[in-house]
């Protein structure tokens, strides 16, 4: 995944799901995760405000959610 694509897919989550986007959003954070690494993921979540609008925290380094 691309972080362009990333965005648009937590944009299109926003508009389509309103305030019930969090499990979406988190998905995709996953996928960022995984591909882009942590930096990126926590980039998209600074920039989207994640944390306040629907309590996605940014990622620890080191952390595992398995």
């Amino acid at each position: 995944m691309k972080i362009d694509e990333a965005r648009q897919r937590i944009e299109s989550a926003m508009t389509q799901y309103g305030v019930h986007a969090g499990v979406a959003i988190d998905l995709v954070i996953s996928e960022v995760k995984s591909d882009l690494g942590i930096a990126t993921a926590n980039e998209l979540i600074d920039e989207f405000d994640l944390e306040l609008q629907y309590n996605i925290a940014p990622i620890e380094p080191g952390f595992s959610s398995s």
